[in-house]
């Protein structure tokens, strides 16, 4: 097991914690440092019983309280930035009330919280189970929430769960579903001097990328949540040679589907819409309606005061919700910084964030 040569301070400020966390690089795949760690620091408390499994970590209150929820987030981060003066990389680097650093709002910020939250409470009023889980910021399939769902099933029992993503302090309501396609087109390939010969599969793809243009995404009511959808080209590749026309090209196109829709909706939609051209599925998530109407939603709705929103992104309350435990987003940071080469929190709301957590659970 990795070992850290500097363990984490559970009961510093929160803000220092989020420092701390942002300054293990923990990359998807690259999560065995930052699951060591915070195995070791819930294992120090006493009061919570703990499991690891792989780069994942759960830990939980055992009070015999009527109500069960959960707090999960995930420890890792996508790539770090490239671009010469980026601020958004590891370690984190400290302007005032800002931290800056790969992580900053997605989401070592709301996992700093948990943790925080796991120190300090002790006898919260409802039993809650914390999750620290890796592999989010890939493919579904590699998912770490996914595994701990598989492989220890009963941990997951709850009657609610909150995802600390950032949301800017505001209840996000369930999330959209996402889809993932290639489109491809096919021709007959050719010498470029003699094109007459073939037929190019790369201007085949204007009719796909003319239908995609003139689309126009729907806002959609979900238990009272406007979900706005898109779909969109988000990547071509085709041709082999600067002097061969070409002969297969494809467009991978991605669609962000409202949650009143199931993924088998979804994807016959988007067959419709492109209807003649070869459409193969690479990747689906369902969505996950707000489930606002639980009472224990309720009643942390009326703790933070916010008027809730929807998620527009996909989020894992969609695999809570398959559990059918009714789940929201809540956490501190501006989800348009995520994954961005300026990504960053401010520190107050971190600390923000914990209030009304612990405001609600004690």
């Amino acid at each position: 097991m990795t070992t850290s040569s500097n363990p984490l301070d559970l009961h510093q400020d929160v803000a220092a914690l989020t420092a701390a966390l942002m300054d293990i690089n923990s990359v998807s795949g690259n999560e065995q440092q930052i699951a060591a760690d915070v195995e070791a620091a819930l294992r120090d408390l006493g009061h919570l019983e703990v499991l690891r499994d792989g780069d994942a970590v759960m830990a939980r209150t055992n009070l015999g309280r009527k109500e069960r929820v959960i707090l999960a987030g995930h420890l890792d981060t996508v790539p770090l930035p490239t671009a010469e003066g980026s601020r958004g990389t590891v370690p984190s680097q400290r302007d005032g009330d800002i931290l800056f650093g790969r992580g900053a709002t997605d989401m070592k910020g709301g996992v700093a919280v948990q943790l925080a939250l796991a120190a300090g409470l002790h006898t919260p009023n409802r039993d809650v189970t914390f999750i620290f889980y890796d592999h989010e910021e890939v493919e579904a399939s590699l998912s770490g929430l996914g595994r701990l769902a598989d492989h220890h099933r009963g941990w997951l029992d709850a009657d609610f769960a909150i995802l600390l993503e950032p949301t800017n302090g505001t209840v996000e309501g369930g999330c959209n579903g996402t889809a993932r396609f290639e489109v491809t087109t096919t021709g007959k390939a050719a010498h470029s001097a003699r094109a007459w010969m073939g037929e190019n599969a790369i201007h085949a793809v204007a009719e796909v990328l003319a239908r995609l243009k003139a689309y126009k995404p729907a806002t959609v009511d979900v238990d009272g949540l406007a979900f706005r959808e898109s779909l969109n080209a988000v990547k071509i590749h085709g041709g082999t040679a600067g002097n061969v026309i070409p002969d297969k090209a494809v467009v991978e196109v991605n669609y962000r589907f409202a949650p009143d829709k199931t993924q088998e909706q979804a994807q016959s939609h988007v067959r419709r819409l492109l209807e003649d051209f070869d459409v193969v599925v690479t990747d689906s998530s369902p969505g996950a309606r707000p489930g606002l109407n639980h009472p224990a939603a309720a009643t942390f709705v009326e703790a933070v005061g916010a008027e809730p929103k929807p998620k527009y992104g996909w989020t894992d309350v969609a695999r809570f919700s398959e559990l059918g435990i009714p789940a929201v987003n809540f956490g501190p940071g501006d989800s348009l910084l995520a994954h961005t080469d300026n990504e960053h929190v401010y520190a107050g709301a971190i600390r923000d964030c914990l209030a009304a957590l612990r405001t609600w659970l004690a």
